[in-house]
């Protein structure tokens, strides 16, 4: 074997290497259940100057006596969530699916507005792979997205057929909830909200790449995937909210922030043409990623309050202060 050619396999040899053990870094960063802290200071999670911050505080939530539910996924985990039973028997009840690193409890803020506010039970569940639930890999809403249709019947089964089930979710939450859309719903799920979701994990995950590493989608992302796949199941091409909306029937309120660099908001407008079935779509100026109820909290609660009880219906009297 000449000289160039062992030259030429060895560089090879070690292109190849370097690539598997960068796909198999970015799975264990991104996909492989543990602490996140590359997002800590992330410019693009900063709350925009001017947000009401103390929709982030736990108050009202440590406040709170919770039931904790257990649900077995089709897969044989354990997935556990915080229950609260509003203050007057109510067959309303909100299932909050909470971001990416998440747990349920961290959508306290929302879970206060519908128990509060709009006379709600509250489910906050924590996905696959979060808080008290098992598993050891993030689904990014895909494979949650069965997890939440176990979720839904849980509350059917203890409230019976006229339960009415709004699912509202944040970030990797808003994207769980429309993957959940698209899949073959009962009747008392009657509308969804999702805030500031992606149009799919692939596109996310390219988006983030390009962003924070300044490398290119290949052959990165195809690479990663293929350990996704090998490792917890899914390819990112496949969880895609966007495909998902395309075979939604419920209705869907669409919420972005108009400054969103971390989830970019021209993802919400692809989503809203591409869903199926009734939607409304409410931006929101100035607001970053995830914050467009600490930026606009009166016009927030005012347009999720009018479009959960056009489709489940009015409870007591609400004011918005």
């Amino acid at each position: 074997m000449s000289t160039t050619v062992i030259i030429v396999v060895s560089v090879i040899a070690i292109i190849v290497i370097a690539l598997i053990a960068a796909s198999l870094f970015f799975y264990k960063l991104a996909i492989k259940r543990a602490n996140k802290d590359f997002l800590a200071g992330n410019p693009d999670l900063k709350v925009n100057e001017g947000a009401d911050v103390s929709v982030y505080e736990s108050k009202w939530v440590d406040s709170q006596t919770f039931e904790t539910l257990t649900i077995t996924s089709d897969d044989g985990l354990a997935l556990r969530g915080c229950y609260l039973k509003a203050k007057k028997p109510t067959l309303q009840t909100v299932i909050l699916a909470h971001g990416y690193s998440g747990r349920g409890k961290d959508m306290a803020s929302l879970a206060e507005l519908y128990h509060e506010t709009m006379g709600f039970n509250v489910l906050m569940p924590d996905n696959r792979g979060h808080g008290d639930s098992e598993g050891d890999y993030i689904g990014f809403g895909w494979h949650d997205r069965k997890d939440y249709i176990k979720w839904i019947d849980e509350i059917v089964r203890r409230d019976g057929k006229d339960a009415r089930i709004v699912l509202h979710g944040i970030s990797m939450g808003g994207a769980t909830v429309l993957m959940t859309s698209g899949e073959r719903l009962p009747e008392q799920v009657k509308c969804i909200v999702a805030d500031c979701a992606y149009s799919s994990v692939k596109d996310i995950l390219s988006y983030q790449l390009k962003r924070m590493y300044k490398l290119p989608p290949f052959p990165f992302i195809p690479l990663t995937s293929l350990v996704c796949r090998l490792r917890a199941g899914y390819f990112f091409g496949e969880a895609s909210a966007m495909d998902q909306v395309a075979r939604n029937e419920k209705p869907i309120l669409f919420i972005h922030g108009e400054e969103d660099t971390f989830v970019p908001t021209e993802m919400v407008h692809r989503l809203y043409e591409k869903s199926k079935g009734y939607k409304e779509i409410f931006l929101v100026p100035q607001a970053g990623h995830g914050t467009a109820y600490a930026t606009d909290k009166t016009g927030y609660a005012r347009k999720v309050k009018q479009f959960v009880q056009r489709f489940v219906g009015a409870g007591e009297k609400e004011t918005f202060a």
